[in-house]
């Protein structure tokens, strides 16, 4: 049997969890509410936007970023490669 001031302590643990927890999970609700208030109304009917590669096929977009990455850093590595890295 545990003694009467170990058994004052975990009760005293458990009630101020428990109590703890309650004013957290109302806080919560309270400021989930608050975040929903001020939200702006979506409207019923919107339009997608489509995305601005759609009317290319992928490759020709790889080929434009591959492009793009190798004048970008193509300085740099021929810099990296007179070093002997």
């Amino acid at each position: 049997m545990i003694s009467v001031l170990a058994q004052e302590r975990l009760l005293g643990a458990a009630l101020g969890g428990i109590f703890m927890g309650v004013i957290v999970l109302e806080q919560r609700k309270g400021i989930y509410a608050l975040i929903s208030e001020n939200q702006p109304q979506k409207k019923a009917g919107y339009e997608l936007i489509p995305p601005l590669y759609a009317n290319k096929p992928p490759s020709d977009f790889a080929h434009a970023w591959n492009k793009a990455v190798d004048r970008t850093l193509g300085p740099v590595i021929v810099a990296l490669s007179s070093r002997g890295w």
